[in-house]
């Protein structure tokens, strides 16, 4: 960290599920470039760490700032959102409350489904695009790094991501549950993302139905995805519209800035079902007012139970039991590399102090036991230094101030 890190804090900011549907998300979702400019203009305004994660569910910003709002106003800035907005459906966590949320994310105790462990891949390719930004720092390094052990541990040691509950699984539950006779309609899957590519292989797994058809802009993509998954017929981008006339059923997850999907293509004259997986939504808002359309976004697909979910709750107290370990873990080396040369430099001038008044008494006193007092001395020296960890180590302590006023008394360089 710089020379001024002892005044900045720690910050996530985020908009979420949680707070925010999914149109509202949609708003603060940033592309890909978006957030390799938001990083460049962080590093240029001096803000040492800093990393962007950008999902279906969430769109938060962790870095180290004087004020949150440097943050907030770098995803404002980048993505169609405002302040005003953020400010109704945020949250901000500080300090203790940023790390103990990096950790519920990371081992998918904060997913919009429970347990859903896609969100750990997801951490690691934000925190990959920051390193090759050279916005990352030591403290994030070992943060994430303990994040990521965590998450292993929960994922090996318990069932908090046991059976299978994901947007994708839950798109096609959807569909098993509220379609009769969901094999013998007709389904086009529109973009190949690795959403598309989830949904398509559910489709195959848990149905029998031989009539889905995949349409994705890179025709080489799906000739390649097609060859491993026979059942599925590809068709092509020009036939779009035509494909749609003839489906049932629509899954979109083309993953566009814009609505891929608007009301001139969608047919009148029979009922259609459309899912749309993508963020921001790529289903025009005008298609769920036609008549003969069901549009089923991602917040209500996350509304699709499995019995697998009652298992995982119960999964949540050993889930966070692992995390408090590794968060202790880190915490003790951040106190560490935090307090040491400060408690360093306080123990040092207490021994020149020492040094210097055993050397006057040993000229003052006659009979001046050297040895004793050097050893009396030393210990009040231990338990003063003990005090001052104990003192800084308390929550409600202010270590920059508290650093400053030893600073100030014994003129120590700290």
């Amino acid at each position: 960290m710089n020379k001024n890190t002892h005044q900045t804090n720690l910050y996530n900011i985020s908009v979420s599920y949680k707070k925010a549907e999914a149109l509202i998300r949609g708003k603060f979702s940033l592309t890909k470039e978006a957030q390799v400019a938001l990083l460049r203009e962080a590093k240029e305004n001096g803000i040492d760490g800093i990393f962007v994660l950008s999902t279906c569910n969430r769109t938060e910003i962790t870095g180290f700032a004087e004020h949150p709002f440097q943050l907030i106003k770098l995803l404002c800035k980048y993505s169609k959102g405002t302040v005003e907005e953020f400010a109704q459906v945020s949250n901000v966590y500080k300090n203790q409350e940023a790390i103990t949320h990096l950790f519920r994310m990371g081992t998918g105790l904060d997913s919009q489904i429970l347990g859903d462990y896609e969100i750990v891949g997801q951490l690691r390719q934000a925190f990959k695009l920051a390193k090759a930004h050279k916005t990352t720092n030591a403290y994030f390094e070992r943060l994430l790094n303990h994040v990521m052990q965590a998450s292993k541990r929960v994922k090996n040691e318990t069932r908090l991501s046991s059976g299978t509950t994901s947007v994708s699984y839950a798109a096609v539950q959807y569909i098993i549950r509220n379609l009769s006779n969901y094999n013998a309609k007709n389904m086009l899957v529109f973009g190949l993302g690795k959403m598309g590519k989830h949904t398509c292989k559910n489709l195959a797994e848990y149905t029998q139905n031989k009539t889905v058809s995949l349409i994705n802009r890179t025709e080489e993509k799906a000739t390649e995805f097609v060859k491993e998954h026979p059942s599925i017929r590809k068709a092509t981008i020009q036939n779009l519209n035509q494909e749609i006339q003839n489906s049932d059923v629509l899954i979109v997850s083309t993953g566009a800035d814009t609505p891929t999907i608007t009301t001139d293509q969608i047919p009148r004259d029979k009922d259609i079902l459309i899912l749309d997986l993508s963020m921001p939504a790529n289903v025009a808002a005008e298609v769920k007012e036609l008549k003969n359309v069901t549009l089923v976004n991602l917040d209500e697909l996350s509304k699709v139970t499995d019995e697998t979910l009652a298992i995982r709750q119960q999964e949540v107290p050993g889930a966070e039991a692992i995390i408090e370990t590794y968060k202790e873990e880190f915490n003790e080396w951040l106190n560490h590399r935090r307090l040491t040369p400060a408690i360093n430099a306080l123990k040092q001038s207490l021994e020149v102090i020492q040094k210097d008044e055993i050397a006057f008494h040993k000229k003052k006193l006659k009979g001046f036991d050297e040895g004793h007092a050097e050893i009396i001395t030393s210990r009040f020296i231990q338990k003063i230094t003990t005090q001052f960890v104990k003192h800084l180590k308390d929550e409600k302590t202010s270590v920059p101030q508290s650093i400053e006023v030893v600073r100030r008394m014994f003129g120590t360089d700290i």
